[in-house]
C-alpha cells in the first residue's frame, strides 16, 4: 500500500509524540523534529508508510539517545488491557458466538494505538467497545473458520502493546499446536515485542517469536531469515492492525487481516467506512507477482499491485523492493519457546 500524502501530518504527530516520549525539553525536542521534517521530505513516499514510519522512528531513537520513548506507554497500556479484557470478553460472549466475539474483541483491541490519530483513555475506550457489540463485522467469519480448519501451521501477527492482551481468546480458539505469534524485533511506537507478549502471558501457551525487524508493520526483506521461513511455510496469516495491512497488503499469501478503519486512507484503500470493524481475506493466487518469503531481493525495479475498492488489491510498491529501502536495524532473533511449541498438549489459558 502505498503512502498517501494524508498521511504526512499524522507521521509528524507520531515524531513529535515519540520526542515528547523520548523527554526532551523543548528546544533539544524542536532540534530534533526540524531533522525528522528534513529525513521526511527526502523519503521515497511511493512506499508503504511502514517503511517511512521506521526510518523515522529509527532517526529520533538515534537522536534522543533513548532505545524506547514509548516504554512507559506501552507499560501503562498493558495494565490498563489487563484491567479491561475480563469485563469485555464476558459481554462479547454474552453477546455472541465464540468466534464472532474472539474477532470483535481482537479488533476492539485495535484501539489501542498510539501510531494512529484516535487515541483513547478508559471511557473512549468503553463507548468504542460498546458500539462494537453491535457493529456489523465487515468480512466472513465463515471464510475464516474454515480456513482455520484446513491450516496445519497458522502464523498470526501481533500489533500492539496492551491489544495483544485483546488477541488472547482468539488465540485460544486456534489449534493447541498449529499456531506461532510473532511480535516486533525490537522497540517501534507502541508495538508489541516479545516482552510486552510475556507480559501478557502469552509464552505460557505458545510459542511467540520476534519477526526481527523495527518497521511499523512487516517488511518481509526486513525481516529475519527464520521470521521469513515462517512466513512461507505457514498455511495461513493473521494480522492484526493497520500497519501489518499496509506492508503485506498484495502478498501473495493467504491472509486475514483484522483491524478497525482510524483513517480515510485506509478507508478509501479497504471499501469501508470509518469505524468498520473489519475482517478481510486477502487470498492468494490473485495478484501478478509474488514475494520469496526466504530470500532478500537486491534491487529488482519498482512494481505495484492494484486492487478495487472491496478487494484491497492496492496499488501498492512491491514490498520485494524494500530491501534495498531500508537501512537494516540491529536484529533481536528472540524465540520465547514454551512446550506448547514442542506439543507437550498445553492447555489453553482461561479467556
Amino acid at each position: 500500500m502505498k503512502t498517501n500524502l494524508e498521511c504526512f501530518p499524522c507521521m509528524l504527530r507520531q515524531a513529535r509524540e515519540a520526542i515528547a516520549y523520548a523527554g526532551l525539553d523543548t528546544e533539544a525536542g524542536f532540534q530534533v523534529l526540524q531533522q525528522v521534517m528534513r529525513l521526511m521530505s527526502e523519503l521515497d513516499w511511493t512506499l508503504p508508510p511502514p517503511v517511512l514510519g521506521q526510518q523515522v522512528h529509527r532517526l529520533i531513537r538515534e537522536l534522543t539517545g533513548n532505545p524506547d520513548p514509548y516504554a512507559q506507554v506501552k507499560e501503562r497500556m498493558n495494565q490498563q488491557a489487563a484491567r479491561l479484557y475480563p469485563f469485555w470478553h464476558s459481554i462479547l460472549r454474552q453477546a455472541h458466538e465464540p468466534l464472532d466475539a474472539a474477532v470483535r474483541l481482537a479488533i476492539m483491541g485495535n484501539l489501542m494505538d498510539v501510531g494512529a490519530k484516535t487515541q483513547m483513555d478508559d471511557s473512549a475506550l468503553r463507548a468504542a467497545f460498546e458500539s462494537a457489540l453491535s457493529a456489523p463485522l465487515r468480512g466472513s467469519l465463515a471464510e475464516l473458520a474454515a480456513a482455520i480448519r484446513r491450516a496445519r501451521s497458522i502464523l498470526y501477527l501481533a500489533d500492539n502493546a496492551g491489544e495483544i492482551v485483546f488477541d488472547r481468546d482468539l488465540l485460544a480458539q486456534l489449534p493447541l499446536g498449529n499456531f506461532t505469534v510473532a511480535v516486533r524485533g525490537s522497540p517501534v511506537l507502541n508495538d508489541a515485542t516479545l516482552a510486552d507478549a510475556e507480559q501478557a502471558g502469552l509464552p505460557g501457551f505458545c510459542e511467540v517469536i520476534s519477526n526481527g525487524s523495527d518497521a511499523p508493520g512487516t517488511l518481509l526483506p526486513d525481516c529475519s531469515p527464520e521470521f521469513r521461513d515462517r512466513f512461507a511455510t505457514a498455511d495461513l496469516i493473521i494480522a492484526k492492525g493497520q500497519g501489518n495491512y499496509e506492508s503485506l497488503a498484495g502478498v501473495d499469501k493467504e491472509i486475514f487481516f483484522l483491524l478497525k478503519i482510524k483513517c480515510d486512507v485506509l478507508s478509501r484503500d479497504l471499501g469501508w467506512p470509518r469505524g468498520s470493524l473489519v475482517l478481510h481475506h486477502q487470498q492468494p493466487g490473485l495478484f501478478a507477482k509474488s514475494v520469496s518469503f526466504t530470500e532478500p531481493h537486491p534491487t529488482p525495479a519498482l512494481g505495484g499491485f492494484s486492487h478495487g475498492a472491496r478487494t484491497a488489491m492496492s496499488a501498492q510498491t512491491n514490498v520485494e523492493n524494500l530491501a534495498d529501502k531500508a537501512v537494516r536495524a540491529p536484529r533481536n532473533s528472540g524465540v520465547v519457546t514454551s512446550a506448547h511449541a514442542a506439543g507437550c498438549g498445553l492447555s489453553h489459558p482461561k479467556p
